[in-house]
């Protein structure tokens, strides 16, 4: 889920206005489509990765397929939760206050930013009991509504994102650099700094998460009219393009699981031809 639950679904309202606005039936469907189709691609490219992993011993005694195949499982529930809940959120337009708070914090926590869970201190003590049985559509400046913590969350993605982005140039460029010098040959030395790049493209794009609502602000100003297409593209780039990466960057470029993922495709392939020879 995202800061601002704009991932929840891309028939949303912008932040600022207070007209609702919804995509058509056929707009919903395609979107809907392209989101399941390319839930159904990852969860087959991961579900092939994991198997590899199980089927090979060799990769139990190396802490870094360990580590590779943990993020790969991470993602892929992740990926799953967070296209149900854009489905469901097609289904069900709006939502009980008090889902919508804790949907809003398990947010922060899955893509591990810093839970604001003084939003939801401040809203308990200046909204009314009744306020928590409404039904709203689920966006966090629909639960959360004080001003002041609108300011403060500003911030904060700020500071997080400036000390993130330095952080990871910083720790890039020092990598890059002994990548380089402890390669001998040109095409390892190429090979390590490509892998650095799609990692930090990657990341880079999980970055934007922090941002992501000032982005749509500085873009609905550019594109008047098109929120709903502006959110849609947001959450593709920033929530489900870099799940693309992961196995391309941690799997198919590695050597050893490369070959071990050739063979077991390979051998599904194999035993897929005798079953049709049987029958």
């Amino acid at each position: 889920m995202s800061s601002s639950v704009s991932q929840l679904g891309g028939n949303m309202t912008f932040p600022y206005q207070f007209v609702l606005v919804r995509d058509t039936f056929t707009t919903a469907f395609v979107k809907n489509l392209i989101v399941v189709l390319v839930w159904l691609v990852l969860s087959y490219i991961n579900g092939t990765l994991v198997a590899t992993f199980f089927r090979h011993q060799t990769f139990y005694e190396d802490p870094r397929y360990i580590l590779f195949i943990h993020m790969v499982i991470n993602d892929a529930i992740q990926l799953t939760v967070t296209i149900t809940l854009f489905v469901l959120s097609y289904i069900f337009y709006k939502i009980n206050v008090s889902f919508c708070c804790f949907f809003i914090l398990v947010a922060d926590l899955h893509h591990q930013k810093h839970p604001h869970i003084t939003d939801l201190f401040v809203t308990l003590a200046t909204e009314s009991l009744s306020f928590f049985h409404e039904s709203v559509f689920c966006l966090r400046e629909n639960v959360f509504k004080d001003p002041i913590l609108a300011n403060k969350r500003k911030a904060f993605d700020i500071i997080y994102f400036s000390c993130v982005f330095l952080t990871l140039v910083f720790t890039y460029l020092r990598i890059l650099f002994a990548a380089r010098a402890l390669s001998t040959e040109k095409m390892s030395a190429q090979r390590a700094r490509n892998t650095i790049l799609l990692h930090g493209a990657q990341l880079a794009m999980c970055m934007l998460s922090y941002i992501s609502p000032s982005v749509e602000i500085v873009f609905h100003l550019i594109f008047p009219g098109r929120i709903l297409e502006i959110r849609y593209a947001n959450y593709l780039i920033v929530y489900i393009l870099p799940r693309f990466l992961s196995p391309i960057i941690y799997g198919v470029r590695d050597k050893k699981f490369r070959k071990y993922l050739k063979m077991y495709l390979l051998s599904k392939k194999v035993a897929h031809l005798d079953k049709d020879d049987r029958v």
